[in-house]
């Protein structure tokens, strides 16, 4: 037992003592000093406090057992106690209070986040309407004294059965024989324990009133209620003064010792608590309120509707009504012009495995099976980029030893990325970075990746890098080219043998004791995830579930977005954290989207930019909401770890965007929470939901993701970058509303949510519905029939995408074409299928499909760079003839395609087809692509 103890303190010690320097490698040992500070002090405060009043009622138990007992027939084991009691009284003195002490400090110490935000609280400047407290006390303080309660109670009711089962071992109290019952002493003691614990559970009473305001006191909504109001809060008054008044019999007791009163003062305050805690409440939500349900809780919905708004940032939500039309005509899109090289093409949840044929090099890289969009400047344009880190895959490595697993294949190279709204005529993406070293528009920037999403997703995973000068390099760079030796500040060094001893023992590996390549220029990195180093250096921020890349000042970083979070805002609506972030990427395995952990919360913001650098892993935190009070809060806490909003590089700020946990949460709020008046959110009768994947319903069965698109909202002048959803009404297939929010962080309107209500007198299809009308279009079938007939291809569907444009809403999907069960196969871009009102449109570009859609003229072209009408030779961005006569030209061919295929004719559909692609092939000479 001695050696399990002494190996399970080592352990312990371990895994603390390593946790210093790691934090201290990327300059947040404050972070490190200040948790661990705090949890200690409160594991001893609390544990001591519990030891000491369990252990004290003991022994004083024990100093007042009888000094003569009873003669009479006694048990052999409570002899047996006794003995042990008796000759071995201060180990068992320390027993009892090393067990419940350890429980008590263990218990207390995983609440270090929530004293130290009482600690450091900062007032919202905003009360409630039902107490006139500042929502502080409920987010703040409000936790952290309903914990001290509990304490308190639990610690004076454990003091009650220690002493009590130590008077009756001793003998003070029986309960059998002629001389049953309890000595004077005992029952005074007992009395006074009793009064004791019933104070502490009156003043839980009337805490409870508090509290009303924080949970979900009808099935309706979160907050007090009108029941709750003149029924549930009445009653935890009641019961806090009954709770009083039997306290005080009870401690009265000590001296009168006529325990039939205090007993029968206990029997009616369980009773009543029984009475008033449920039973009149029930009668008046049965009786009173649910008769007139909807005007009684006018009021709370009220309340409720304004806190939920507050709470999730959504109260400023512009909902504007939107007639679209479902006509198409010629030219519709010429005012939208802008907003067309926006369609991202490129899905980065199909082309994965593209760039992983492509791009990938080496069987020891891999890419993420879902990829990333950002922004970049190219040629003096933004436009949008599916990017993707290539980083280091253990499972193709030939040689899995422990030398090249944890010294030699150490870190990924290079960020890759492609233009998200074209292809080359070959359908694969269009490059703007590719190869080993990275070549192409996107400034030089140091390549090698040490931490990233896929590396370090086993915990037991880490890398011994560095070497002493002079030392012949060791680690893979490049396939074929030099080896390369880290340099990075990242990592922790072990060069003694006391650290060799620690990471030995922490990773439960000798060969970090025994292996030559472990010198005194070693460093060792592990924690490498994005995630999990932002979660760490912030313990009290919740994180975005998908880390995202970019090229900033030079260097691959990653960006993560920081959430504050509460489930004890007054009023506001509690929703499931993991629930509500989850959609069809979540649910997809493998992916590197993770899911949020299955919290409730009432109160959420986008309070911190974290970047952690793909090189070395550091860590830096930027304060985004400045004006959030919990930030502020954790600000005093943590003080300089927490950089302020202006120290933002303006390279970094062009890549922050919106994040999408955050967006999630609040589309579902806003789902229901677009209406403000009581009795129309009472009804749901404009209740919406969002709609399932369509596209890959079928295999994850989960809604549909946000889309970043650049979105041209009706009546802007310009195209945004926006992230996107749809609604649908509740248990409904057609489109209910629309909205964005702006996601550009360098723009003043960033984060304004916007939403386009459809008519309720006309019929839009849904995002389910123009899927099924897409797939199932008489020429679509029939062209992808037609292609995949010989069994080489094997056709996929994209990311569904909407647009408000012309006027209505377009909907737009990319084809993917990819040979079935080939070696080296990958989904190359083959069609593109758009749907505006009811004309269906199928080309093998956006612009064949958007110019049959519109009668041969959409109005407006969609390359990047253009926006000239090719119908009516409107200026637009770029004046390029041959071009917009080759678009022409293809268009037609597609036309006549159709028109071959509709009569049967498929020979002239194939030399049609071919025309059109050769076509396009001189339209993209012209551009100069």
């Amino acid at each position: 037992m001695v050696v399990a103890v002494l190996v399970v303190a080592f352990a312990l010690f371990t895994n603390v003592w390593t946790s210093r320097p790691w934090y201290r490698s990327f300059d947040f040992g404050s972070v490190f000093s200040t948790m661990l500070l705090t949890r200690t002090g409160l594991f001893l405060v609390f544990g001591l406090v519990m030891a000491g009043l369990v252990a004290a009622n003991a022994a004083i138990a024990y100093r007042l057992r009888p000094r003569f007992r009873p003669q009479g027939p006694t048990s052999p084991l409570l002899e047996r106690y006794r003995e042990i009691v008796e000759t071995r009284f201060i180990w068992v003195m320390v027993a009892i209070g090393v067990v419940v002490g350890l429980f008590a400090g263990a218990a207390a110490s995983g609440q270090s986040l929530t004293f130290l935000a009482w600690s450091e609280r900062t007032g919202f400047g905003v009360r409630d309407p039902q107490y006139g407290l500042d929502v502080s006390f409920f987010v703040f303080s409000y936790p952290w004294w309903r914990f001290v309660l509990s304490f308190a109670f639990a610690a004076l009711t454990i003091s009650v059965l220690a002493a009590a089962v130590m008077h009756y071992v001793m003998g003070a109290v029986r309960f059998s024989g002629p001389r049953r019952g309890g000595s004077t002493a005992a029952q005074a003691h007992l009395s006074i324990l009793v009064g004791l614990t019933l104070l502490v559970r009156g003043a839980s009473y009337w805490f409870d009133q508090y509290g009303l305001e924080v949970t979900k006191t009808t099935p309706l909504f979160t907050g007090i209620s009108y029941t709750a109001d003149n029924a549930t809060a009445n009653a935890k008054l009641i019961l806090a003064i009954a709770a009083g008044i039997v306290a005080l019999l009870f401690l009265g007791n000590a001296l009168l010792q006529r325990w039939v009163v205090p007993t029968a003062g206990l029997v009616l305050l369980i009773l009543s608590a029984i009475v008033l805690g449920y039973v009149y409440p029930g009668a008046v939500q049965y009786f009173s309120v649910r008769p007139s349900e909807e005007l009684r809780e006018r009021t709370y919905i009220q309340r409720n509707i304004d806190a939920t708004r507050a709470a999730y940032d959504v109260a400023d939500s512009e909902v504007t009504d939107y007639s679209a039309t479902q006509t198409a005509t010629a030219g519709q899109l010429r005012s939208d012009a802008e907003a067309l090289p926006g369609i991202r093409l490129i899905d980065p949840s199909a082309v994965s495995p593209t760039y992983e044929q492509l791009q990938q090099v080496r069987g020891y890289y891999q890419f993420p099976k879902i990829l990333d969009v950002d922004r970049y400047t190219i040629d003096g344009q933004e436009t949008d980029a599916v990017v993707a880190v290539r980083e280091m895959n253990l499972d193709g490595v030939e040689g899995k030893n422990w030398n090249n697993l944890k010294t030699v294949y150490t870190h990924g190279f290079g960020l890759v990325s492609a233009y998200g709204n074209r292809a080359q005529a070959t359908g694969e993406p269009q490059w703007i970075t590719e190869g080993i070293p990275p070549t192409g528009k996107i400034a030089e920037h140091e390549p090698r990746v040490y931490f990233g999403e896929l590396q370090g997703l086993n915990p037991s995973e880490y890398s011994i890098v560095g070497a002493p000068a002079g030392a012949p390099p060791i680690e893979l760079d490049t396939p074929g080219g030099p080896n390369y030796t880290y340099t990075g500040k990242g990592g922790v060094s072990i060069g003694s043998l006391w650290h060799k001893l620690l990471y030995a023992a922490k990773f439960a590996d000798i060969n970090i004791l025994l292996s030559d390549r472990v010198n005194e220029a070693s460093k060792i990195i592990y924690d490498r995830t994005p995630r999990e180093r932002v979660q760490q250096a912030a313990p009290w921020l919740k994180v975005d579930g998908d880390a995202y890349p970019a090229v900033v000042q030079g260097r691959i970083v990653w960006i993560v977005d920081g959430y504050t979070t509460s489930n004890s805002y007054p009023n506001s609506e509690r929703i499931n954290l993991a629930q509500t972030t989850a959609d069809s990427q979540t649910a997809t395995p493998g992916t590197q989207v993770v899911a949020q952990p299955g919290q409730e919360i009432n109160y959420m913001r986008n309070s911190v930019k974290a970047v952690v650098d793909a090189y070395d892993g550091t860590v830096k935190l930027y304060a985004w909401d400045e004006s959030d009070p919990v930030l502020q809060t954790w600000r005093k806490v943590f003080g300089s770890v927490i950089q302020p909003k202006s120290a933002i590089p303006a390279d970094l700020l062009a890549h922050l965007r919106y994040p999408q946990d955050y967006f999630k949460v609040q589309r579902q709020i806003l789902a229901r929470y677009h209406q403000t008046d009581p009795g129309t959110w009472y009804r749901q009768s404009s209740l919406w939901e969002i709609p399932r994947d369509p596209v890959n319903a079928a295999s994850t069965g989960s809604v549909e993701q946000p889309f970043y698109l650049s979105v041209k909202w009706p009546g802007d002048p310009n195209a945004i970058f926006s992230l996107t959803t749809a609604y649908v009404p509740n248990g409904r297939s057609n489109l209910a509303a629309y909205m964005a929010v702006n996601a550009d962080a360098s723009s003043p309107d960033y984060g304004r949510i916007r939403i386009l209500q459809m008519s309720d007198t006309t019929q839009i299809d849904g995002p389910g519905q123009s899927f099924n009308a897409m797939t199932t279009n008489e020429s679509v079938s029939a062209a992808l029939r037609n292609f995949t007939a010989q069994g080489s291809a094997q056709a996929s569907f994209g990311n569904l995408l909407t647009l408000p444009l012309g006027g209505g809403l377009l909907y737009a999907m990319p084809v993917y074409a990819q040979r079935p069960g080939a070696t080296g196969s990958y989904p190359v871009l083959r069609f593109v299928v758009v749907r505006f009102g009811q004309s269906v449109g199928f080309g093998t570009s956006l612009q064949a499909a958007l110019d049959q859609v519109f009668s041969g003229n959409a109005g407006a072209t969609t390359e990047e760079g253009e926006g000239s009408d090719p119908g009516t030779g409107t200026p637009g961005k770029a004046d390029n003839p041959a071009a917009v006569a080759a678009l022409d030209d293809a268009s037609k061919a597609y036309s006549d395609a159709q028109k071959a295929l509709t009569a049967g004719n498929l020979g002239e559909y194939q030399t049609k087809i071919n025309q059109m692609q050769e076509d396009l092939v001189k339209a993209q000479r012209a551009l100069g692509r």
